[in-house]
Parts: C-alpha cells; structure tokens; sequence
C-alpha cells in the first residue's frame, strides 16, 4: 500500500545566516521566525507553498512543509550541517520545527559539542530529565490514515516563557535532532490535532462503509465496461 509519511514534530537546521544581534533570541530559528505565514516560510526555504501536505482540516488547518539539504547543496559554498527540517504550520501560522543533522556533519562530534554550538545561539542551556514525544501521521493512498508516536530523551534544552528548543540523539537515526516550537501556538495546535485525531476515529467505521460501497461501484462499472467491449466481438 503506497502511503506518504509525515512526521508531525520539529526538525533544526537551515541554509540561513544567523542574524547578528539576535544572539538568544528563541522566538527564530536563523530567518525564520514562529508566527510566520506559510508562503514567507516557503520563499525563504526557496520552496513553493503548494509543497505543503494538509495532515488535518478540522477544527484547525495543520500542515507540514518539508526542507532537504540535498535539494540545495549545490548551491551553497559551505556544507549544510542541516539534513532536513520539518516546518509545522497551524492555521498558516509557523508553530513548530523538526530539525535532523546530517549524520555525516556530526560525525565524532560529543552531545556536548552540540550543545555548545547551540548555546552560543540561545544562552545557557537546561538539563532536564524528560521526554519529548515525536508523533507521525501517514497517510495512506485510500485516505486512511494511522498515526504513531515514540518518545526520545531530551539531553539539552534551551526555553524561555514563549518558546522551547530540546535537543535529542534520535533512536532511529544515527544523529542529533532538535524540537522547537512556539508554547502558545503549538498548545493550540496540539488541541486541534487531538480533536482531529478524535474526530477521524469515530468517523472511522462509516468512512469504511462509504470506501467500501465506492470501490464496488468502481468495481462493477469495469466489469460492465469490459463486459460491452467483449460482447459483441466475442466467438464461441
């Protein structure tokens, strides 16, 4: 069954210049900022807006809009540390990032080099002992979908009362990733998704019965499709 995956968590990592000035600044990551609209992310990453998936339209638009850095090595003078970012938007507001490392860039380096580096971007880094939840929904070619989650421990985190960055050392990927999201806005979209995730469940055995009764339709009009083809030509 072909299905697409989307991952619904946040991804560090760009082809952007940190701005100066902007040293501990979390409400941005490089140039972009949470609360930015769809099509200003979308340009910036030089990617189009029809790029983004709708993962749920109700009660609130989620979509996710993926960077890969192979799509843009070639242009950039310098490597990109950045593997792939994963940008969430809750009703075209930026409210979440995903970032994955190239694995290939981190090679040899320490959790704490990591930290280091990110510390000089937004101060002095927290050692909190919790987990972050990365949750995935995919989506199937019928329309179904199934959702899944894991949890993958935080080893540094940087926060103020708006925003939150955690850094963790993926369980499925030999490589560091970083989460960072707005806290009003992901609250919000957090809220909406659950809802949508309710919705989708209980709505799930009638969306079934209407598959099911589109398929024998489509179904019997192939059948009396060849049956008129075959007919007339045929010979005993």
């Amino acid at each position: 069954m072909i299905y697409t995956s989307i991952v619904t968590v946040v991804i560090l990592g760009v082809m952007l210049t940190p701005l100066s000035g902007q040293t501990h600044d979390l409400s941005r990551y490089r140039d972009f900022q949470f609360g930015m609209r769809l099509p200003a992310v979308a340009k910036q990453a030089r990617l189009k807006p029809s790029d983004a998936k709708t993962i749920h339209d109700r009660p609130a638009m989620i979509q996710e809009l993926v960077w890969e850095a192979l799509s843009f090595t070639h242009s950039s003078p310098q490597p990109e540390s950045v593997k792939d970012i994963l940008f969430s938007f809750y009703n075209g507001e930026l409210f979440r990032l995903v970032i994955f490392y190239n694995k290939e860039r981190v090679e040899g380096m320490t959790a704490e080099d990591i930290i280091e580096a990110i510390s000089a971007q937004y101060g002095t880094a927290s050692r909190p002992t919790i987990e972050i939840t990365l949750s995935s929904t995919q989506q199937y070619s019928d329309g179904e979908k199934f959702y899944s989650s894991r949890n993958e421990k935080v080893i540094a985190q940087w926060e103020d009362s708006q925003y939150s960055f955690s850094l963790f050392q993926s369980s499925l990927q030999s490589t560091f990733g970083l989460l960072a999201y707005s806290k009003r806005l992901n609250a919000q979209a957090q809220a909406a998704i659950a809802e949508a995730i309710r919705l989708d469940e209980a709505e799930g055995p009638q969306r079934e019965v209407v598959r099911k009764q589109k398929k024998d339709d489509e179904d019997r009009a192939q059948q009396e499709k060849a049956r008129r083809t075959n007919k007339v030509p045929f010979r005993p």
